[in-house]
């Protein structure tokens, strides 16, 4: 599987569709805020191919004293073919020996419009090695579930300065 790495110029239509597509509205920044954070911020924003198939991408907030795997999504039509476990093996490899954390919407929210997709992603990672930190925010209606693989304690210290650190370069009004 290839990498490439995202820049405003080289983002296609593609990755912009899977990217507003594959996460709820609540979920996501505005397109053209996300073009101008990975300019403006240390993001590690990749798509990955299978010869000249776009496949998906990871966006991944790397910092001192963990990493934060922020967005990943794969192409709907290619889900449950192994791919999603390729691309994070490929993300795990490039960050081995460091914490990692990344929060989902929380399979514990009850009521919700998509519990047994919640449940599926949250066994996926756990497979993946990522553990509940059972640490949990809510935004925009959306209870998330922070999640963490490797060494190490996440609290909500660690994620008020993940979002102290964001509001720098963008925050809704």
């Amino acid at each position: 599987m290839t990498e490439i790495q995202i820049t405003k110029d080289i983002a296609d239509e593609s990755i912009r569709r899977l990217y507003e597509t594959a996460f709820p509205k609540g979920e996501q920044i505005p397109w053209e805020d996300l073009m101008r954070l990975i300019e403006a911020m240390p993001l590690d924003f990749t798509a990955y191919y299978e010869d000249e198939q776009f496949i998906g991408f990871t966006i991944t907030y790397p910092r001192r004293t963990f990493n934060w795997f922020w967005y990943f999504a794969v192409r709907e039509e290619l889900r449950e073919k192994g791919y999603g476990r390729r691309i994070f093996s490929q993300l795990m490899k490039k960050y081995q020996g460091q914490p990692s954390v990344l929060d989902m919407e929380s399979p514990y929210q009850e009521p919700c419009p998509n519990p047994e997709q919640r449940k599926r992603r949250h066994a996926f990672y756990v497979r993946l090695g990522f553990r509940d930190t059972h640490l949990f925010k809510t935004y925009n209606g959306i209870t998330m579930t922070i999640m963490m693989a490797g060494p190490g304690t996440f609290t909500m210290q660690d994620w008020d300065d993940i979002v102290g650190e964001l509001k720098q370069f963008w925050w809704p009004e």
